[in-house]
């Protein structure tokens, strides 16, 4: 495990480093690096750290999403409110119901297994959008008219509505009494939820720095121990109440830096330092989930059917910024952010495959060459376009 993790270490600094020399984005170099060293090329990622690669992608993705909090500004969000809560579902929205309806008349799927994958497939990558975001926000780019922070709000919940109907058509395969319209009204309050509890959290922890005197590192642990307990919340209420955990973990950086800039400065700074460890482990075992021979067994019809997405997909983020005052590069900007797939698909991709779904193999390999195709592809054309679109 050692070994692996020096591995991990030293050739996802590496990595990094020479995608940045050419000009593309560090984090695509640490996704290719975990596919080769993956159990599905070189096999040489130990087995103790794949078994526990789940908890530690989620807690990167903790620290980038704290991080995204405590970078947004209250003025910017408050001019960008509207967008991004419309950013947050229609595009996901528009994206979800395109594939369940191509996919039912092209792979000949039932209508809930059709609904299935284009619910896991609409869902955003925060881990590959959100970093990017921030590394915008910092250098001022876009922020006139808060591009990027319309991005890292909008993403955050368009995950949320996408998971809460992906289960939705789990519980109709398995013939469940499902309330359809419990579900829908399950997404507003999860969401009302997470940011309540966040807000709650970060409360309590600025009581306690003002009460208490607390050495910056420990701020810092005591925040990312309060947010992984978050979430661990919401997997304890799954079944009673739903919880948006990860959008209340980016409340709390939010509400910390509003109440107290000089606690929240000090907390990005610490941040900004543990993420250059956290970052290697994230891209590279999302890279090492990637099977990229089951991918390519789902042919040229998978790749239509991503294709026919993200088109609809882009179409949704139209729709959104319909008479605002985006020009039309900063929206075609927005349509290249919503493009990369990886955390969510490498996550639930396999769940219909576990349950015994007829089509559930070809529904993991379609989710699978999504990540290939959009993460890189989406990574590169965030980067190029930012730099050229956003003033």
């Amino acid at each position: 495990m050692t070994f692996s993790l020096s591995l991990i270490i030293l050739l996802g600094l590496l990595s990094s480093f020479m995608f940045s020399k050419l000009k593309l984005p560090g984090l695509l170099g640490m996704l290719v690096l975990g596919v080769i060293l993956g159990p599905y090329a070189l096999n040489v990622i130990s087995s103790d750290i794949l078994k526990i690669s789940s908890d530690l992608r989620k807690i990167a993705l903790i620290i980038i999403l704290l991080r995204a909090g405590l970078g947004i500004k209250k003025d910017t969000l408050k001019k960008v409110g509207s967008s991004a809560i419309k950013m947050s579902f229609i595009p996901g929205l528009f994206e979800g119901f395109t594939i369940m309806i191509v996919s039912h008349y092209l792979l000949n799927f039932s209508i809930v297994e059709s609904g299935m994958l284009g619910f896991i497939i609409a869902a955003v990558s925060p881990a590959v959008i959100v970093p990017q975001m921030l590394n915008f926000i910092e250098a001022k780019k876009g922020e006139k008219k808060g591009v990027p922070t319309i991005i890292l709000a909008g993403a955050s919940i368009d995950d949320v509505v996408a998971i809460t109907l992906f289960s939705t058509f789990i519980g109709l395969y398995g013939n469940e009494q499902i309330n359809i319209i419990k579900k829908i009204f399950d997404i507003p309050l999860s969401i009302f939820l997470g940011i309540l509890l966040g807000v709650i959290a970060a409360f309590i922890l600025i009581y306690i720095f003002k009460k208490f005197n607390v050495n910056d590192t420990k701020k810092a642990l005591i925040v990312l121990g309060s947010s992984i307990l978050l979430t661990n919340i919401e997997s304890f209420l799954e079944n009673i109440v739903p919880i948006a955990s990860l959008l209340g973990v980016m409340t709390i950086g939010f509400v910390i830096f509003q109440k107290s800039e000089q606690v929240g400065s000090i907390l990005s700074d610490k941040f900004n330092n543990i993420w250059i460890f956290a970052e290697i482990l994230l891209f590279v075992l999302v890279g090492s989930q990637v099977n990229i021979y089951v991918a390519f067994e789902s042919g040229l019809l998978g790749l239509l059917i991503i294709i026919t997405g993200l088109l609809a997909r882009s179409l949704g983020v139209f729709v959104s910024f319909y008479n605002t005052d985006l020009n039309i590069k900063e929206k075609l900007f927005c349509v290249i952010s919503y493009i990369p797939k990886a955390t969510v698909q490498a996550a639930i991709g396999a769940i219909p495959l576990s349950i015994g779904v007829k089509s559930g193999d070809i529904i993991l390999a379609i989710a699978v060459l999504s990540i290939i195709i959009t993460a890189p592809l989406g990574a590169i054309g965030i980067k190029l376009s930012g730099e050229k679109w956003l003033g």
